[in-house]
């Protein structure tokens, strides 16, 4: 693998200074712009290229902040205390039910009801007082949501799920190897099965100590002294809420249904209009970083294109394998795995890995079930622990909104090593032994 290719050299320095706790949002700028120049791209051509990616996550970011506002709106109506309360009595002093069941609802996110992220805000910082009443780390939670909004895409095929397999298969189609759906669902049920070894861990081992958290008032989302009986406005705030999810499933847009959603608030007068600014302040104070994140992520992925670096390290596997499968698997997740942490989207690196795996695979005498599978992990492999994946970046947004959560240390690191480690060595076996 070429060490000082600008993508590896890059990847590197965004990850170093998040570790070391330097803002996120200046982490990736930095390492676009190192990316860059270690290409010979000029600093102009980088920031150009920057900004003009940003808009691959601008639908994304557009919904983090409507969500943001939404989660505040359906706060203010009692309806999340009220639900925390029914959860409450659910698991009463159970700390990892709690912690499980977070797990549960978050997989259905994904294909049962596929809202993916637009569950977290609205639910979780309602959670986060009976979470400190448990003394739960968070940590734990931050894994318990990431494998949710993981492992259905991985193994399920269905809602995200499909779409992920259905990449898998029209790339290798693409690449001159016959799949299809049913020989991908075949063989990506392993990962899966590393993934909940990684939350069982977690869960039960890892972060299964008491943390304390300070009760911290959290702006925008007051606590509200209600009944627990569902009145009116409760009924129109979940009215809202379904609004939300049966516009997105409609149209296929998270903003519009986000928006959709607020508008039915204002409508039934569940959220009175001159109410409608501190909505969007809040929105905007609990998402609004993270929403920025997600648009300079996008922006630093398009500069990682731009510079041709990305092909140039996945075709360098093909040069140092040799004849051994076990290092062929061995090289082409490693791979993966900075590839995927680099531009934060498993979907978005499938057809980049795709292009040089299947001919690779083949001649390296992989099985068709091998490459399928080498390709959805290495594709999967760093969406956990990514500083710019929604699927840390959405943990954080419910877990941190009284700023006791950090991203890297608390989201990142703990998903990696519980996601990424079991993935790697389940897919490098899998790939071996099929």
């Amino acid at each position: 693998m070429e060490f000082f290719n600008p993508v590896v050299i890059s990847i590197a320095v965004m990850i170093v200074l998040c570790l070391l706790k330097f803002n996120v949002f200046l982490s990736i700028i930095v390492a676009a712009i190192v990316a860059g120049i270690f290409s010979g791209m000029s600093l102009s051509d980088t920031m150009t290229t920057l900004v003009g990616g940003m808009g691959g996550n601008a639908e994304t970011a557009l919904s983090y902040i409507l969500l943001g506002a939404l989660a505040v709106a359906v706060s203010k109506t009692g309806l999340a205390s009220i639900l925390a309360k029914k959860i409450s009595q659910v698991v009463k002093n159970k700390k990892i039910t709690l912690i499980l069941l977070i797990a549960f609802i978050s997989c259905f996110s994904q294909n049962l009801i596929p809202v993916h992220i637009a569950f977290i805000p609205i639910l979780i910082p309602s959670l986060l007082s009976l979470m400190n009443k448990l003394k739960i780390d968070r940590r734990a939670v931050a894994c318990a949501l990431t494998f949710g909004l993981k492992t259905p895409y991985i193994a399920i095929p269905v809602g995200f799920g499909l779409i992920f397999q259905n990449i898998i298969r029209d790339q290798m189609i693409a690449n001159g190897i016959d799949a299809t759906t049913n020989m991908v669902t075949g063989v990506m049920w392993i990962p899966a099965i590393g993934m909940i070894l990684g939350l069982l861990v977690a869960v039960f081992i890892t972060y299964r100590k008491p943390r304390d958290y300070k009760d911290m008032k959290i702006e925008g989302l007051e606590e509200n002294q209600i009944d627990e009986k569902m009145t009116t406005k409760h009924w129109c705030a979940l009215l809202g809420a379904i609004t939300a999810f049966v516009v997105q499933i409609l149209t296929g847009s998270l903003p519009l249904g986000g928006l959709c959603a607020i508008i039915v608030l204002f409508v039934t007068k569940a959220i009175k209009f001159s109410e409608i600014d501190e909505l969007v302040d809040g929105g905007i104070k609990m998402m609004g970083l993270i929403a920025f994140i997600m648009l300079v992520a996008a922006g630093y992925a398009s500069v990682l294109r731009e510079t041709g670096e990305v092909e140039t390290l996945v075709a360098s596997v093909s040069g140092i394998v040799g004849n051994s499968k076990f290092i062929g698997a061995l090289i082409m997740l490693l791979v993966g795995l900075l590839v995927t942490m680099g531009i934060g989207s498993s979907f978005g690196t499938l057809p980049i890995i795709a292009a040089i795996y299947c001919p690779l695979g083949l001649s390296l005498g992989f099985s068709i079930q091998a490459i399928i599978l080498l390709i959805g992990v290495a594709g999967a492999l760093g969406d956990a622990g990514s500083p710019a994946s929604d699927s840390t970046l959405g943990p954080t947004a419910g877990l941190n909104v009284d700023k006791q959560h950090d991203h890297i240390w608390d989201t990142c690191v703990p998903t990696f090593l519980h996601y990424n480690i079991p993935l790697f060595i389940f897919g490098l076996i899998g790939a071996v032994i099929l």
